[in-house]
């Protein structure tokens, strides 16, 4: 299906739908935070295994001590104690209490356990002063974790805090999707590689390397090349990054002019074109296809364009690579400081911005439209005009991207 000139919706749709998750794999518990599981993920174990104590204090059965007060307080004998982690079971017998240690397995027959600071010791018994509910300070089995509940839906990312839950849970290892491995192209006979000599005209492939550090943050792996605006060096570029990886990323040569040339190499490897030119500002030039059904994502080189292009439509994509479901940047509301009147209601405009922090909502602060990469490198947040609109009004709410 080729298509030009879609709105972002379908844009985003037409990708998301083109991209088939890459394979599972089986990682170690601790390797697993920040990853998205591959399958639904259920409890193997209740957690705790058994009623435990909340507290340091006397198990008792609450029928016995129901109406202990500081002016009537029961005194029971003590006939053991248990602590967390002991293999033994003690049976209550009428008029005892049991010593406990937070985490201790309940005694048979207990169904409260009375804080240590409301009792006082009397030899062999214990003085019970005031009275906690029926099952107050009980732990029940299972109340964090219970036997075959879901943890995690696949396509769901893991938190390091979930990897704990996992772990009580019964896990030792978990499946989850494959983090993409995108190989990312420069193209260009001005840009030069980080850290060789500059020579008058040229300038630094930035944009490659900003592309591998949002790729990183979302624990995908990067391979880089530069490549010069020839038609056979690109076709050798793309055909080995595209066999050596799970996606590919061109940065530059996306438009129409003389020089960009990475549509017609594209068209030589005989790519599947789903899209090259969408209704977004920055970023229209951006296209989508697919490269023996691998995703190639076509970015334009101006930076605000190139960066916009990225985040809307080849993160979503290579998330989605990665199993995730619903993929992209979060989102939060905001209040738009000041009023945003440049848009073209023909197409999704889009504006870079800071965010400051206070009471009530974050407040956002465009920056000019035609902002270059030193205003873009202070962005934290990314808000839109809908396609449809020219303005936006200070003071209204809005949803706005994270960069952060």
């Amino acid at each position: 299906m080729k298509r030009l000139d879609l709105g972002l919706t379908e844009a985003l749709q037409l990708t998301l739908e083109s991209i088939e998750p890459l394979a599972a794999e089986t990682v170690n518990l601790i390797d697993c935070g920040d990853r998205v599981a591959a399958s639904d993920i259920r409890a193997l174990v209740d957690s705790p295994s058994m009623d435990t104590s909340r507290k340091d204090g006397y198990a008792a059965s609450y029928q016995e001590i129901a109406g202990a007060s500081a002016e009537r307080p029961a005194r029971l004998r003590v006939i053991g104690s248990m602590a967390a982690g002991g293999v033994g079971d003690i049976q209550l017998e009428p008029g005892s209490a049991v010593r406990v240690l937070t985490g201790a397995r309940l005694p048979r027959g207990a169904d409260v356990v009375v804080a240590e600071e409301d009792t006082s010791p009397d030899g062999d018994y214990v003085i019970i002063h005031d009275l906690a509910e029926s099952s107050k300070n009980i732990l029940r089995r299972g109340s964090d974790v219970a036997l075959h509940e879901r943890l995690i839906q696949a396509g769901h990312r893991i938190s390091p805090i979930m990897t704990g839950l996992l772990a009580a849970a019964g896990h030792s290892e978990v499946p989850v999707f494959r983090n993409p491995l995108a190989g990312i192209i420069g193209t260009g006979d001005e840009i030069v590689e980080p850290g060789k000599p500059l020579s008058e005209g040229k300038l630094y492939a930035s944009n490659i390397v900003s592309l591998a550090g949002l790729c990183k943050r979302y624990k995908m792996t990067t391979r880089l090349a530069i490549v010069k605006d020839d038609p056979e060096a690109m076709f050798r570029a793309m055909q080995k990054m595209a066999a050596e990886t799970d996606a590919l990323i061109t940065s530059g040569g996306a438009w129409r002019g003389d020089r960009d040339l990475v549509a017609e190499v594209l068209e030589r490897l005989g790519w599947k074109k789903i899209f090259h030119q969408i209704r977004i500002g920055p970023g229209k030039a951006v296209g989508f296809g697919l490269l023996e059904a691998k995703p190639v994502f076509i970015l334009p080189g101006g930076p605000p364009s190139n960066l916009m292009g990225f985040l809307q439509i080849a993160l979503p994509g290579l998330l989605a690579l990665g199993g995730q479901v619903n993929p992209g940047l979060p989102r939060i509301n905001a209040l738009l400081a000041a009023d945003i009147e440049d848009g073209k209601a023909s197409w999704t405009d889009f504006f870079y911005g800071t965010l400051d922090y206070g009471e009530g909502l974050p407040v956002f602060h465009p920056m000019a439209k035609r902002c270059r990469l030193n205003a873009i490198a202070q962005a934290k947040a990314v808000a839109m005009i809908p396609e449809g609109q020219d303005r936006l009004s200070a003071g209204a709410m809005i949803s706005v991207q994270l960069l952060g």
